[in-house]
């Protein structure tokens, strides 16, 4: 038999459309530094632990030689009290991505007859979308975000074609901040066609405020294809357990269902996202505190004299430019690690008063003359 040096390793290859896809690149730790606390602000984590009641569900599901709940039924349950839908119009996975990457796996890829479904998304958006979309061998449409961050809707319809199968809105969108009103969508979606499963992305939903914010409920009530999706990641502070799901009509979920990885929320994570329902309130009392902080950070970079655009998630985007890099490695020396998006910009997430200062200090001290009024 051959030994391993004998093996030729280029033997084994993937399908070629694996080869292009981009890499996800999570957001980096923080480095300490000597008299420096580290602060982490690069992958929009909650500053705040779970509440003692949500550690105390998860301590309790302590025997894990048992299988969980095979379809998180339990949670299911408690998001449909909540959401005033039925379990059967909700599914749940391992995050919202795991979700959304069922979702695509389902309604979007290479047709029996060679053609290509698409799927049409805003651009710069959630960095995980044209991974998803080329792993099921679909093609992304990107849609370039208007100057102020938002999406352009008019852009997206447009773009749509008798191969879009899907849609995806990103509300608030991540990286750039702004979230998509209500009464703009709903003039969207009525000019969508039927065949297009539009997926509402809501990772950040808790932390949005104003007027005219997205009831995205009433939205899948109206219109039969439109899909929820949120996650337990962000507000409920439970990145580290991976609980997502999703909302939409049964003949959607049906579908779902059959390519969902069984037993696939494990039943600590299971117990703790109930508890952490059970206990709402306080969970948006903390949401609450990191909305003000995200509020407070943004007047003072817009103090400063920088744009900032519209922030309604638990981050705060700078436009950089060429000088990201730059600014990225300005904060890195104050032991506080961003989030940088090539030479687009840096996200910076929401955490505590003492990181977004230092942050300040570097975004007041550097020359930015491209990124000023």
């Amino acid at each position: 038999m051959p030994g391993i040096d004998d093996v030729h390793v280029d033997d084994v290859q993937p399908l070629p459309g694996i080869t292009r896809l981009p890499r996800y690149r999570p957001g980096k730790p923080a480095v300490g530094r000597p008299g420096l606390t580290a602060f982490k602000l690069s992958s929009n984590e909650s500053p705040f632990d779970p509440l003692p009641a949500v550690v105390a569900a998860m301590r309790q599901a302590d025997r894990l030689n048992i299988y969980p709940d095979p379809t998180a039924l339990p949670l299911r349950e408690s998001l449909a009290d909540l959401l005033g839908v039925r379990p059967s119009n909700i599914v749940a996975g391992t995050g919202s991505l795991a979700v959304l990457n069922d979702v695509l796996q389902v309604f979007a890829g290479r047709r029996a007859d060679g053609t290509t479904d698409e799927v049409v998304y805003a651009w710069r958006s959630f960095e995980s979308y044209p991974i998803s979309v080329g792993q099921v061998g679909a093609l992304g449409v990107p849609v370039a975000l208007r100057p102020d961050g938002t999406h352009d809707l008019e852009g997206m319809l447009a773009a749509v074609t008798e191969r879009t199968r899907v849609l995806i809105l990103c509300t608030p969108n991540n990286p750039t901040g702004p979230a998509l009103r209500h009464s703009a969508v709903r003039d969207f979606l009525v000019r969508v066609p039927s065949h297009v499963l539009v997926v509402i992305d809501e990772a950040y939903v808790e932390y949005v405020r104003g007027e005219d914010r997205i009831d995205a409920m009433a939205l899948h009530r109206e219109f039969t294809n439109v899909l929820v999706l949120r996650t337990f990641s962000k507000a409920h502070g439970l990145a580290g357990l991976r609980v997502g799901y999703c909302v939409a009509q049964e003949h959607v979920i049906q579908y779902l269902e059959t390519v969902a990885v069984p037993f696939s929320v494990p039943h600590p994570a299971q117990m703790a996202a109930i508890a952490s329902l059970q206990v709402l309130p306080a969970v948006l009392e903390r949401v609450e505190q990191t909305v003000q902080e995200r509020e407070w950070f943004r007047m003072e970079l817009l103090g400063s004299g920088l744009r900032i655009p519209d922030a309604q998630g638990n981050f705060v985007w700078l436009p950089w430019g060429e000088l990201s890099a730059e600014f990225t490695a300005l904060c890195n020396a104050q032991a506080v690690a961003v989030r940088q998006f090539g030479a687009e910009g840096v996200r910076v997430s929401i955490g505590v008063r003492e990181a977004h200062e230092r942050v300040l200090e570097v975004a007041r001290d550097i020359a930015l003359p491209s990124v000023k009024e």
